[in-house]
């Protein structure tokens, strides 16, 4: 924001000189006013045709200018433009998320896969300062994403994951592992992985709780979250000879082994049945993991003076000038 001050704002109460002026100019232009007789009106007619006449009191306006100008170049105007130093803390987290086939499931609309990612994307373009990571895992676990505080790259790689782009299987171990593992060095203030799957553990060398006590000896948080209806849940299916065609799974969350990985490393368990449950889910881990920031607002200022100075300089070279050749005065 632009801001306008005067360093020496009390040389402005010279201006009271202007109106003051101004009186005395009017008033003396009164009591100079004279008569002559004139043998004939056309030379009189002549005489107020002429430019001059016109612009008798240029002179005095040019004078009046000056002296405000330079006046509030005395003044000393100022530009200032206020900026936020903002310092803050941030938080690192890395987001694990489950690619197994099961992730195709209709019981969250669309279905799973498709409904974390929007849900997820949304979660990352509410961080402000807080780094993000990717990490998926199905049969094994990967990175997608370093942390990073670019989120639309974070986002851009959250709408190209799909099912299938890693051998089928639930290894949440690896998974939580391989989080823990990139946020591992951070020397943030608050280290934290969200972890959703929508199963058990069955692949992978690691398991959910040695992981889950691997994040917790590391200072990491663990927000676990177990993605699916109850009961059974309409999942597609590939079929070679028939094409594809629908069948009924029973959802199978491990839900004993997530709050148990959440609860030793200080973290908490949700169970995501829908859409909008999942979407309250990430909205109240926000809401958890926040940072204080500390804003200090400071205006930095630049010396304006000089261009009163000009015009106030300006007018009185075109005052003397002008009184001196166009509107001089016959004594």
């Amino acid at each position: 924001m632009n801001l306008l001050r005067f360093a020496d704002p009390w040389y402005l109460l010279l201006l009271l000189v202007v109106p003051a002026l101004v009186y005395w100019y009017v008033a003396r232009g009164r009591r100079l006013t004279a008569t002559l007789r004139y043998s004939s009106l056309a030379t009189v007619r002549r005489a107020d045709q002429r430019r001059t006449g016109r612009y008798r009191h240029t002179l005095f306006v040019l004078r009046a200018l000056a002296v405000t100008a330079l006046v509030v170049a005395f003044a000393r105007p100022q530009s200032g433009v206020t900026a936020e130093d903002v310092t803050t803390e941030g938080i690192d987290i890395v987001l694990a998320l489950d690619l197994s086939s099961s992730m195709l499931a209709e019981d969250l609309e669309p279905n799973r896969i498709e409904a974390v990612k929007e849900v997820a994307s949304d979660f990352v373009r509410g961080r402000r300062t807080d780094r993000i990571g990717l990490v998926v895992f199905a049969g094994d676990a990967f990175t997608q994403a370093p942390l990073t505080l670019d989120y639309d790259v974070v986002t851009t790689l959250l709408e190209e994951l799909e099912v299938g782009i890693i051998e089928d299987g639930t290894a949440i171990g690896m998974g939580l592992a391989t989080a823990v593992k990139r946020i591992a060095d951070s020397d943030a203030m608050s280290k934290v992985v969200v972890l959703l799957t929508d199963g058990r553990n069955n692949r992978g060398s690691i398991d959910p709780i040695t992981a889950a006590q691997t994040a917790e000896a590391l200072g990491v948080r663990v927000y676990a979250i177990g993605a699916g209806t109850q009961g059974t849940a309409r999942v597609p299916v590939d079929d070679p000879i028939f094409g594809r065609r629908y069948a009924q799974m029973r959802v199978d969350i491990d839900e004993s082994t997530l709050e148990e990985t959440a609860r030793l490393t200080g973290g908490r368990y949700f169970r995501a049945t829908d859409r909008e449950s999942l979407a309250q889910i990430y909205a109240e881990i926000d809401a958890l993991e926040t940072t204080d920031i500390d804003v200090e607002q400071f205006t930095r200022y630049g010396e304006l003076f000089h261009l009163p100075l000009l015009i106030g300089l300006g007018a009185l070279l075109l005052e003397t000038g002008l009184s001196r050749t166009l509107l001089r005065k016959i004594p």
